[in-house]
C-alpha cells in the first residue's frame, strides 16, 4: 500500500528568525515530517539565541543552515541549493525585522538571500508584539509583500510574552501545517457537496441516563474542516461533543441514532459523497422510562433493539453517493474493513484500531487502513488534522476517478 498526503515528499524550508516565538518552530517541524514532507530548516543568527539548532537538527533529520557562505555546499552556495530545492519556504516566526528586509529587497544573510533566489511559494507567520505589528511601517511592508505573491499566515491574538495582549502571536505549528496543505490540496472537492457524520449517538434509558460510546468526533470534525478546504459545501451531522463548528461547515446537532438517520435520510438524496465518521449505537432501549430508575435490590434487566443502519440505508437508494465507512477495531482490521466494504456496499472504508493508548477514540492522533475494491492506503500514525487532509485528497481522487470520468 502507497502513502498519501497533499505533504508527502514536498519539500519544505522552514526559516527561523529571532523572537521568543521561535520555541513554536521546533513543533512544526515534528508536524511536517508527522505529515510526510522533507523538511530543511534556515536560522538567522538572532534565532540562535532563542532555540539550539541541535534541537531542530535532531527533529528535522538535518544539518541546520546558518552561513550564508557555506565551504560545505556545492559552490559554497547553500542559497542557490537550497532555493532550488525548496517546493515551499515558511518562515516561522517571521520578525519585523525579517518582514522589512524581505520587502526591500535586502539579503545580507542566509535565509533573506535563499527567499530572494528561490521561484518557490513564500509563506511569512508573524510574531511580534502588538505594538510592532500595528506600526505603519510594519503595515507597510505586510501590504507590499503582500502585493508581489506572499502569503501571511496570522498573526493570532492573545497574550504574549511581554504580558501585554494584542495581535501578534505566532499561529499555532497544526494551523499552519494544515494551510500548507490546503496550498498543496487545490480545490480538489469543488462543486461537490459532502455529508459527514461525526461523534457518538445517545441512547436514552431515562431522563438522566443513556447508552454511549467513547467517540470524540474529532476525527469527524477535522474531515469537515478539510473537505471544506478542498472545495465542498459541507454538512456536518453530529452527536452530542464538545467542539466548535469548522469554519465554512453547516453543522445539525443531533443526539440519538433515529434523530441521526432521520436527518441524513433527509439530506443524502441530494449530495456526492457520504463519509459515516460517527460511531452511532447499534443498540437502542426501545421504550425508556418516563421517569428515573430508582435504585432497588438486585439487578436490573435493559431491553435493546437495532438501531436503524443509517449506512446500509443510505446505500439502498436509488442513486446513492460515494460512500465511505469506518471501521473501529480491536482485531483482525484489515479483515473486518474488507467485510464492512463489502457487506454494506461502500466504496471506501477507513480503519483504524481503538482501545489503544496512543490512537483513536480519546487520543489527538490516529492512523487509518484505508481500502477499496483493487486497492488501498496506509495512513501512519499522526494528527488527526493532518489524517483528515489526507484521506479528504484520497477521497477526492477515488470519487473523481470512479464518478466524473
Amino acid at each position: 500500500m502507497e502513502r498519501m498526503t497533499g505533504l508527502v515528499n514536498k519539500r519544505v524550508v522552514v526559516g527561523v528568525t529571532g523572537g521568543i516565538a521561535a520555541y513554536k518552530s521546533a513543533e512544526l517541524v515534528r508536524r511536517l515530517k508527522e505529515a510526510g514532507a522533507e523538511v530543511r530548516v534556515v536560522m538567522t543568527d538572532a534565532a540562535t539565541q532563542f532555540i539550539t539548532p541541535l534541537t531542530l537538527q535532531a527533529l528535522s533529520g538535518h544539518a541546520v543552515h546558518a552561513n550564508l557562505l557555506d565551504a560545505a555546499a556545492e559552490s559554497a552556495m547553500s542559497h542557490i541549493t537550497l532555493a532550488r530545492w525548496a517546493d515551499v519556504i515558511v518562515v516561522a516566526p517571521a520578525s519585523a525585522n525579517s518582514m522589512a528586509k524581505l520587502a526591500h529587497g535586502l539579503a545580507d544573510d542566509l535565509l533573506s538571500t535563499l527567499c530572494l533566489a528561490s521561484s518557490a511559494p513564500l509563506v511569512l507567520v508573524p510574531a511580534m508584539n502588538h505594538v510592532m505589528w500595528g506600526k505603519a511601517v510594519t503595515q507597510g511592508n505586510r501590504q507590499l509583500l503582500e502585493e508581489r505573491g506572499v502569503r501571511f499566515l496570522g498573526p493570532a491574538q492573545g497574550d504574549q510574552a511581554c504580558g501585554e495582549t494584542g495581535p501578534g502571536r505566532m499561529v499555532e505549528p497544526s494551523d499552519i501545517v494544515t494551510a500548507l496543505m490546503e496550498m498543496f490540496a487545490g480545490d480538489s472537492l469543488q462543486g461537490t457537496k459532502l455529508i459527514i457524520t461525526a461523534g457518538p449517538t445517545r441512547e436514552a434509558i431515562d431522563p438522566v441516563r443513556f447508552l454511549s460510546n467513547r467517540s470524540s468526533g474529532k476525527m469527524g470534525y477535522a474531515l469537515a474542516q478539510a473537505a471544506a478546504a478542498a472545495g465542498a459545501k459541507v454538512t456536518l451531522i453530529s452527536g452530542p461533543v464538545n467542539l466548535p463548528c469548522p469554519l465554512r461547515v453547516e453543522r445539525v446537532m443531533v443526539e440519538s441514532a433515529a434523530e441521526m438517520h432521520a436527518v441524513v435520510m433527509k439530506l443524502s438524496p441530494d449530495c456526492h459523497i457520504f463519509v459515516a465518521a460517527a460511531a452511532v449505537a447499534d443498540y437502542t432501549p426501545p421504550f425508556p422510562d418516563k421517569q428515573k430508575i430508582k435504585k432497588a435490590e438486585g439487578g436490573y434487566d435493559l431491553h435493546l433493539e437495532h438501531t436503524p443502519d443509517i449506512v446500509a440505508a443510505v446505500a439502498a437508494l436509488p442513486r446513492h453517493p460515494f460512500m465511505v465507512g469506518f471501521a473501529a477495531e480491536t482485531e483482525d482490521l484489515e479483515k473486518n474493513a474488507r467485510s464492512k466494504l463489502e457487506a454494506k456496499g461502500l466504496d471506501m472504508v477507513a480503519a483504524n484500531w481503538v482501545g489503544r493508548a496512543d490512537q483513536g477514540f480519546d487520543s489527538d492522533n490516529n492512523a487509518l487502513t484505508v481500502i477499496w475494491r483493487g486497492g488501498g492506503v496506509e495512513l501512519p500514525l499522526a494528527s488527526k488534522s493532518c489524517l483528515a487532509n489526507q484521506l479528504i485528497q484520497i477521497i477526492a481522487e477515488r470519487y473523481h476517478a470512479q464518478y466524473t470520468t
